[in-house]
Parts: C-alpha cells; sequence; structure tokens
C-alpha cells in the first residue's frame, strides 16, 4: 500500500479544528489539486467561493442547520455549479438541461474530493457541508450567486481538533457488481449492522443505538429537501 492510498482509507470527517491557519501556500496547493481533477468534456462549469468574511460565516454556519464548525473551520469553501461563464462567452448556451446540472454535480465532486484528500495529504482534515441546500436560496443570495449558477455544498478545512475512528463501509462485494446488478444478500447487510453497532457504541461521542439500516431508511422515508427542484430552475437549471 502506497501513502496515497493509506490517506484515502484513513479518511474520517472532522467537525473540530484547532484555532491554526492554513497557509497560503497549502491553501494554493489544495486548489490547484482541485484544478487538475477530472472534467467532463473540460467544460470546468465549477465556481468555489472561498468564504473569510466572519459575519457570512456564521450566517451559513446558522443556514446549514446550526453547523458551528462552518464558522471555526480555518477554511470553508462553497462548491457550486456553474454555466455562467459559458453563458457569458456565447448567448447561445442552453444550460437548463438536467444532464448539464448532472455533470457539474458529478464535476464538483470529484474536484471537492481531490481538495480534501490534498488537504488530508498535508495533515489537514474537513468535512462536507450538504446542509447548505438546507436554505439553499439563502446562501444563493448571500453570496450573490448569478443565473445559471447554484449551490452545491460546502466544504471545512483546517488542523484536526480531534481523532475520530474511521467509519466502516459496506463490503466491496455488495457495493461492485460484475456484469450486471446482482440481488442483495441481506445476511451482508445484518453483518455491516452489527460493525456499524459496533462503532457507534464505542466512539467518544455522539453515540447512537441505531443501526445502519435503520439510519438510512428512515432518512430515506420522508421528503428530502424538496425546495431543491423550484431552487435550481429558478437559477436555469434543470428545467428539461
Amino acid at each position: 500500500m502506497n501513502q496515497t492510498i493509506a490517506t484515502m482509507l484513513g479518511h474520517r470527517s472532522i467537525r473540530q479544528f484547532t484555532p491554526q491557519p492554513i497557509s497560503a501556500e497549502q491553501r494554493d496547493m489544495i486548489v490547484q489539486a482541485g484544478l487538475a481533477a477530472s472534467s467532463s468534456s473540460l467544460l470546468q462549469v465549477v465556481s468555489v467561493i472561498r468564504v473569510t468574511d466572519n459575519k457570512k460565516r456564521s450566517l451559513l454556519a446558522e443556514y446549514a442547520g446550526g453547523q458551528a464548525y462552518v464558522a471555526s473551520a480555518a477554511e470553508f469553501l462553497v462548491f457550486c455549479v456553474d454555466y455562467q461563464r459559458h453563458m457569458a462567452i456565447n448567448s447561445n448556451v442552453q444550460a437548463d438541461f438536467t444532464e448539464l446540472t448532472l455533470i457539474g454535480a458529478v464535476d464538483a465532486g470529484i474536484m471537492a474530493q481531490n481538495c480534501l484528500l490534498a488537504a488530508e495529504s498535508l495533515g489537514l482534515g474537513g468535512v462536507y457541508i450538504g446542509g447548505l441546500r438546507n436554505n439553499a436560496q439563502q446562501v444563493d443570495e448571500l453570496l450573490n450567486l448569478p443565473q445559471g449558477t447554484a449551490v452545491l455544498f460546502g466544504m471545512c478545512l483546517g488542523y484536526p481538533d480531534q481523532d475520530p475512528d474511521v467509519k466502516p463501509r459496506l463490503p466491496p462485494h455488495v457495493i461492485v457488481h460484475e456484469n450486471q446488478y446482482q440481488a442483495l444478500n441481506m445476511a451482508d447487510i445484518d453483518v455491516y449492522d452489527e460493525s456499524m453497532q459496533h462503532y457507534y457504541a464505542h466512539r467518544s461521542s455522539n453515540q447512537k443505538q441505531a443501526t445502519w439500516s435503520q439510519q438510512t431508511t428512515s432518512k430515506l422515508s420522508g421528503e428530502s429537501r424538496p425546495h431543491m427542484l423550484p431552487y435550481l430552475n429558478s437559477k436555469g437549471l434543470t428545467k428539461r
């Protein structure tokens, strides 16, 4: 195993950070690593907003559901799907196809993961903040996003002030199928649920008793940010 793979396998979400700032050199390397990520047809339909204003940080923490580390992390980045550049280059650009929003979301995820992996390789930690979509319109207005541009998620970065265990994942044979989709073996889920219960029972904070199956089915049994479609439509995206 090389150091890159070891860094990947050691990923933990970090939500507590020391006051130590990230240097400009480190930040530049993280951004360059993100820019080096794959981009569909080299469209490069992602914009990243670095939020340094303390008042805006506090508001974003509130909009994200009271996640205080949004305000306290050394850096906070907001990843956006962005077709404004392309529309400015040529007014014939039609950015309202659903496929183009999907491309933007995929590209943003790839770019962000490059940024996070680069940060972790430098001894930093971070966590994704999908909670920005709880109040996407307010975030949009706070960051003055133009038409054709929409908020996707945020990312906290900084020096870790905690050392959580690596959270168990579903085993590869459940995720990776060969030649065709394979039927789920519920015995595999039972084993995984047991490993997650053990993880939650023994971690130092936020201990839980629910299994992975219970948590995920509960989350997927109700509405999931139904305001996102009209929000994206209002930005000229995902209309057809």
